[in-house]
């Protein structure tokens, strides 16, 4: 009887030939992993991703040692998180702590791209919420200027994502600006999610149309407004007498793509036409799938179809 590998090996010949892209620039749509499925074997989850047509994985920092084996199960790699937790020390007002964590970012990139990553995800989270912007921005321009040699000489890009929580930088077009500019490395670059901008009140499609040339990756993943709460509350506080949403605030939630307000079709347009070669891959934060594995895998299969039909 042929093993996991090799059962994976045959099929994935077909299966890569088919594999499933987006109707608007044919992008080939992955999987970020969370949740219960990260916490599968990767033989099997590379299995059931790669019948089910994904044609990339996103994966935490802790797989590091099993980065090179997805695309070995014929599944590449999208994204490895660059060590999760440690990102704020980036960010520290400590100057030993930034020093510690520089040299750890340091041998992260280069372990990752002996393994063959190609691109890192990062969050720029402050370690210090109450600390002024201006001086956690100064800290994230020393520190990650302080990756742009080993990351040209890996030839290794960092995909930044504008998650707004943790009084993060490089959530919104100001502070993507700005940082971009400082570092003058094409090697620096932005991980596109359309639902945190959303949920921050900023124009998606008008966001990409200024940065589409620095999009590295791409996430799918939406966000419901919901207008009636959105009346009576806003958007910057929560209810007195009602809950936040799962997954999100009192007026908004996440959602897998095609359920909330994100423009698909001219978001990918955009993309297109500056020749974005990268991923889509789904990252799973809805209140309606999350929780269990087969609903994890439920919403992903969802989610791949709606990417396959804009």
């Amino acid at each position: 009887m042929p093993s996991s590998a090799g059962i994976i090996s045959l099929t994935s010949l077909f299966i890569t030939m088919t594999a499933a892209k987006t109707l608007t620039g044919n992008f080939p749509i992955g999987i970020r992993l969370t949740g219960p499925l990260a916490e599968r074997p990767v033989l099997e989850t590379a299995r059931w991703a790669i019948l089910q047509g994904f044609g990339c994985v996103d994966i935490p920092a802790n797989q590091l040692a099993n980065l090179d084996t997805w695309p070995s199960a014929s599944l590449p790699v999208g994204t490895i998180d660059l060590f999760g937790s440690e990102w704020t020390g980036m960010l520290s007002a400590d100057a030993i702590t930034r020093r510690t964590t520089v040299v750890a970012a340091k041998k992260f990139i280069r372990d990752a791209a002996a393994a063959g990553a190609r691109i890192i995800f990062v969050v720029m989270l402050a370690e210090d919420v109450k600390l002024s912007r201006r001086e956690t921005f100064g800290y994230m321009v020393e520190t990650y200027g302080q990756l742009r040699d080993v990351l040209a000489e890996t030839g290794l890009h960092l995909a930044i994502e504008g998650w707004p929580g943790c009084n993060a930088h490089c959530c919104n077009p100001e502070s993507y600006r700005a940082f971009l500019k400082e570092m003058n490395s094409s090697h620096f670059g932005i991980n596109y999610d359309p639902s945190h901008l959303i949920r921050m009140g900023i124009d998606p499609l008008r966001f990409i149309k200024e940065f589409a040339p620095q999009v590295v990756h791409m996430h799918g993943k939406d966000t419901l407004i919901d207008d009636d709460r959105l009346y009576e509350i806003g958007h910057e506080q929560d209810g007195v007498f009602a809950a936040n949403f799962p997954w999100g605030g009192f007026s908004w939630r996440y959602t897998i793509p095609g359920k909330g307000r994100a423009p698909w079709s001219e978001l990918l347009a955009e993309l297109v036409a500056v020749k974005y070669r990268g991923y889509v891959s789904i990252e799973l934060e809805d209140v309606d799938y999350n929780g269990t594995l087969a609903g994890e895998q439920r919403g992903f299969v969802e989610a791949r179809k709606f990417l396959q039909s804009i």
